[in-house]
């Protein structure tokens, strides 16, 4: 493994958590955050990468956790390293940060594909302690939130179904019907993130409960168990050709599974605005994840062109690879400012007001990443696509998530709408 073991000769970037550059102002409090975790990843993440990685690819070792794994979080829990993701709005549960200040945190670490999770801000549970922080009622709070911001539990979003157009959140049709005191939930589901893992101890699914609603109030959100009776995961599901282990993405079915009444969340007919309230500041951390995989493919890839020579004389004398360089540079540094322009202005006027850069992000992100992430595999060559970087990983995730979280196509497609909206004041 060569990650982090070489001092490059020249800074690509000044990193806008450490002061004033570009303009972003953060405080004191995140810098210094930002510097322990800076020093955490250097310490604790990238000396264990190789050690993550082949146990998890050991098919004997499916859906479990290296055993020095629990350790890293105590750590990290011990450092106050933890629940970094709650922006100061979520208090008490929130170390107080701006969503701004936020960005800088999950471009650092996410420069390890895996470190998210040392630090309890990963997906889908993130977004979970979201909707629970914010839509919760106590006794909800007290008994599913509190566990995953302990990290004691996992969890799983179940959204997508195999037998409609997912894309458009109103067409979900698992059935969620009330009898007495009990929902009664009948459907499919599948692409449903974290649910193979022994730890996943619950879901948030969505589902038709008002069929005779508004399109927009037909749906629900309730908690449901993963060992309630009825419930089943039929198969792991492959993402182009790998089991996401130890989390993974399962195909599950609901047949006639009761929960309690006191599972739904906010209220009958709100599903699709909870759906839209998680995904919101969801899709802007998830953004800075690609800037910092792609930013680490950068780094990788310029210490490649440096040290290795082909035709006698190094790659970074090479025209063609310069210019590659220099084109991810650029994609990078234009995707995390509209990242931090996103973030700053959820900060100052709420998350509608920030509606058109977040569809701009889902947009860009995940495609800057498999681009940059695709230069440097080539500039690598065959050790590129090998366990030996974590350049294949970064460049299936990039493309993977081009679908995940709704396709590219809808998101240009709402973009255009509020653009001409506003541009016409219509």
């Amino acid at each position: 493994y060569i990650y982090k073991e070489v001092l490059y000769e020249v800074k690509l970037y000044a990193k806008y958590i450490e002061g004033d550059a570009m303009g972003f102002e953060v405080s004191d409090k995140a810098k210094e955050i930002n510097e322990r975790l800076e020093a955490f990843m250097e310490e604790h993440i990238y000396p264990r990468e190789r050690d993550y990685d082949e146990f998890t690819s050991n098919q004997e070792n499916l859906w479990q956790y290296p055993d020095w794994y629990e350790d890293l979080k105590k750590e990290a829990k011990k450092q106050e390293l933890w629940n970094l993701f709650l922006p100061k709005e979520y208090a008490p549960w929130s170390p107080g940060l701006t969503n701004l200040e936020i960005a800088g945190l999950f471009e650092t670490m996410s420069k390890s594909a895996w470190a998210q999770q040392i630090f309890n801000c990963n997906a889908p549970d993130r977004g979970n302690m979201e909707v629970l922080a914010k839509y919760g009622t106590p006794e909800q709070q007290k008994q599913w939130l509190e566990p995953l911001l302990a990290g004691e539990i996992r969890s799983a979003y179940a959204m997508t179904e195999p037998d409609v157009a997912s894309s458009d959140a109103t067409n979900m049709e698992l059935e969620i019907r009330r009898d007495g005191d009990e929902y009664v939930l009948n459907g499919k589901k599948w692409w449903t993130t974290g649910v193979i893992s022994p730890r996943c101890k619950f879901m948030l699914v969505m589902g038709k409960s008002n069929p005779d609603n508004p399109r927009h109030t037909q749906h629900s959100t309730i908690i449901v168990p993963t060992d309630a009776e009825g419930f089943s995961i039929t198969r792991a599901l492959r993402s182009l050709g790998e089991y996401h282990s130890p989390g993974g993405e399962g195909d599950v079915v609901f047949k006639n599974v009761r929960v309690p009444v006191s599972n739904l969340i906010l209220g009958e007919g709100r599903g699709f605005e909870i759906a839209q309230g998680r995904l919101g500041p969801g899709r802007f951390q998830y953004a800075m994840m690609f800037v910092g995989m792609a930013q680490r493919s950068l780094e990788l890839m310029c210490e490649r062109a440096q040290s290795r020579v082909a035709f006698g004389e190094a790659l970074s004398k090479k025209t063609s690879v310069q210019h590659e360089i220099a084109r991810s540079r650029c994609d990078i540094e234009q995707c995390r400012l509209l990242v931090l322009s996103a973030a700053e202005k959820m900060d100052n006027y709420g998350i509608d007001a920030a509606r058109d850069y977040i569809s701009m992000l889902k947009i860009v992100a995940p495609k800057m990443c498999e681009d940059v992430s695709s230069r440097a595999i080539q500039i690598f060559g065959g050790m590129g696509v090998s366990q030996d970087t974590p350049l294949a990983h970064i460049f299936t995730t990039s493309r993977f998530c081009r679908i995940a979280d709704g396709p590219d196509e809808v998101h240009m497609s709402q973009l255009a709408k509020l653009t001409m909206r506003s541009l016409s004041g219509k």
